[in-house]
């Protein structure tokens, strides 16, 4: 298995895992862009946004609601937080496994860069 999110998932890498669930886990990012910056990633290894099926529906929608309880837990919710989601180099894509980026804690600033 060469996919490093695949890797944490299967626990074969360490990661300070903060939230999982049957089909979603949640870790802290080692190189935070913020306060709190939590990658949430499918069990299920999809590797672009562009590889998104229509069975996939449920799950995504299980990553956006599990960044939402971190974010209540993480106390940034009333605050305001920001979720991302990169597809491909271009745009920062540097895990080729879909990752929804939690970022909160600070002041966010527009546009992203």
């Amino acid at each position: 298995m060469s996919c490093l999110f695949c890797r944490i998932i299967a626990k074969e890498i360490p990661s300070r895992i903060v939230y999982e669930d049957g089909h979603v886990l949640a870790f802290e990012d080692l190189t935070p862009q913020a306060p709190v910056h939590i990658l949430v990633v499918p069990k299920k290894h999809i590797s672009t946004t562009l590889d998104i099926q229509e069975g996939d529906n449920e799950l995504i929608g299980r990553m956006f609601r599990a960044a939402n309880a971190i974010a209540k837990e993480k106390g940034i919710a009333e605050r305001g937080f920001r979720t991302v989601m990169n597809c491909n180099r271009e745009a920062g894509q540097t895990v080729f496994h879909i990752h929804l980026h939690l970022l909160g804690g600070r002041a966010m600033h527009w546009p992203p860069g």
